[in-house]
């Protein structure tokens, strides 16, 4: 089948070969795609929040801080895929493979990964939370994360905050793990607006 893409840039394949295509930065956001074959694709700092990719062949993929919220990836393939800073956050991985695939400080939140399939959860690379995990953010980052946030890139992006409009505590995880609190408050005060 030919894909077709809706009004809002979705992207909708089914039953088509996506072979060693660049998808790095994309919006996969509320995307449908069936039976595909996505092999030795990239798809870094991509987006997948609430896209259903069922049954789609992932093997050799890279996914580089990815997002994979509220995302339904029912039976497909990850085969020797890599997930680096990535996210599964309220994903649907039943009947998932991740036969050989490699994690790098990779979080899986609200996600039943008793479902998945070659998925070693005592991995060093993979933390497992049942529900969103609490931190402390002294009152100096909480600023400039705020600020951060009064850029509307930043804002229109939600990497920050929540749909509640809380903090995306996930996320500030990530960065703390990559960045000592003071390069990231000021990082986050350069882009403030």
């Amino acid at each position: 089948m030919v894909k077709s893409n809706n009004s809002e840039g979705n992207f909708n394949y089914n039953n088509i070969e996506k072979k060693n295509k660049n998808f790095m930065y994309k919006n996969l956001q509320k995307s449908y795609c069936y039976n595909c074959d996505f092999s030795a694709s990239i798809f870094d700092f991509a987006s997948f929040r609430g896209a259903h990719f069922k049954t789609c062949v992932f093997d050799r993929c890279s996914f580089k801080w990815a997002e994979f919220v509220g995302t339904n990836l029912k039976n497909c393939d990850f085969n020797n895929a890599v997930f680096d800073n990535t996210v599964f956050d309220s994903a649907k991985i039943e009947g998932v493979n991740f036969k050989e695939a490699k994690f790098n400080n990779t979080i899986f939140l609200s996600t039943d990964v008793e479902k998945a399939k070659n998925l070693n959860v005592k991995s060093p690379g993979i933390r497992i939370f049942n529900e969103m995990p609490q931190i402390e953010i002294n009152d100096e980052l909480h600023g400039a994360l705020v600020n951060a946030m009064k850029n509307k890139y930043v804002k229109a992006s939600r990497v920050l905050d929540t749909k509640d409009g809380g903090l995306n505590l996930l996320n500030i995880i990530i960065l703390l793990d990559n960045f000592d609190t003071a390069a990231l408050r000021r990082g986050l005060n350069i882009i403030q607006a």
